[in-house]
């Protein structure tokens, strides 16, 4: 394995929906909207080898477009505009991230995977591109490297390289490839100590 990949998914929501786990009767269903992936070389200095930023068109149980709610678009800067412009069907979407990750494993902090393919795929009847054994837990990688558990349950993605100190470009919070990008800087920076190996990148924990 030549490479490892780090991915994030932005989903729709609406003011209170994760305290109501989206069952209001005015909450979207959690489909995905925008999906980030960053590919890091497990060679030599662990170098950033590509992103991939793409915009999903998110549809309801009826095909039907779903209106952005405003509390989204303010947490992720997505907006009408942007989704009119540059999103793909999901089922495009997904064999974009399917080909760039070319069967190798994809983590993510939490269980993305859960919103980005499982849900959206059933909302529109579609079988998943990419099988569930392809998905791991970052946070498994973390609890490795010795980062404390309580630290790791109230850290998010976009606050990780924050927490641990890394000097990097700036990153907009709840924008996938940008927390994508966090949770890339802090492993790419632990490989580089020896924190981690690149065995630990390529092999599944029984936590995730």
């Amino acid at each position: 394995m030549t490479h490892a990949l780090f991915f994030d998914c932005e989903f729709l929501t609406a003011e209170g929906a994760p305290s109501r786990f989206w069952c209001g009767p005015y909450d979207p269903d959690p489909v995905v909207a925008q999906i980030g992936v960053v590919k890091i070389g497990l060679t030599p200095d662990f170098p950033l080898l590509d992103t991939l930023r793409l915009h999903v068109l998110p549809q309801d149980r009826q095909g039907q477009r779903v209106p952005l709610d405003p509390f989204f678009t303010r947490l992720t800067g997505i907006t009408e505009a942007t989704i009119d412009r540059d999103a793909l069907p999901l089922a495009q979407a997904l064999d974009r991230v399917r080909v760039f990750a070319a069967g190798q494993r994809l983590w993510s902090w939490g269980k993305d995977e859960f919103n980005m393919v499982a849900i959206s795929c059933y909302m529109q009847g579609l079988t998943p591109p990419l099988p569930a054994t392809q998905f791991s837990n970052a946070c498994t990688l973390l609890l490795r490297a010795g980062m404390p558990y309580n630290d790791l349950k109230r850290t998010r993605s976009n606050q990780l390289a924050d927490h641990f100190q890394i000097t990097h470009p700036p990153l907009r919070g709840h924008d996938a490839l940008d927390d994508a990008l966090s949770v890339a800087y802090v492993l790419q920076a632990l490989l580089r100590q020896g924190k981690l190996s690149p065995y630990d990148l390529t092999t599944p924990s029984n936590l995730a």
